[in-house]
């Protein structure tokens, strides 16, 4: 992929789930309205994630959508969505074992 000047573009890697950010990988299950989410998480869990407002009107986020969610920290399961993952991404996700099929299955993607 080339630039404007002729030169390789920088694509930016993609962020993976990190320890001690706290971040995890879920798959959005369905859209709940008011710039919410509900989403199934790695670790079995059922997060709200709220779409953050830099993401709005510019990342389109649909059921099936495999995101990356950095919980409040708070006892009720809510998160804020910090990056959605492309189809390519995903794959490579699948590949690196940091997310199964069934949990895509499971969430209908």
């Amino acid at each position: 992929m080339k630039d404007k000047e002729g030169g390789e573009s920088r694509r930016h890697d993609m962020p993976l789930p990190s320890a001690e950010e706290g971040t995890i990988i879920c798959v959005v299950q369905r859209l709940v309205g008011a710039g919410f989410v509900e989403a199934l998480c790695t670790d079995g869990d059922l997060y709200m994630a709220r779409i953050p407002g830099k993401m709005r009107r510019k990342v389109w986020i649909k059921e099936g959508d495999v995101i990356l969610l950095l919980p409040w920290g708070t006892k009720d399961k809510k998160g804020d969505i910090e990056y959605k993952y492309e189809k390519d991404e995903v794959r490579r996700l699948l590949e690196a074992g940091l997310i199964t099929e069934e949990l895509l299955e499971s969430a209908g993607a």
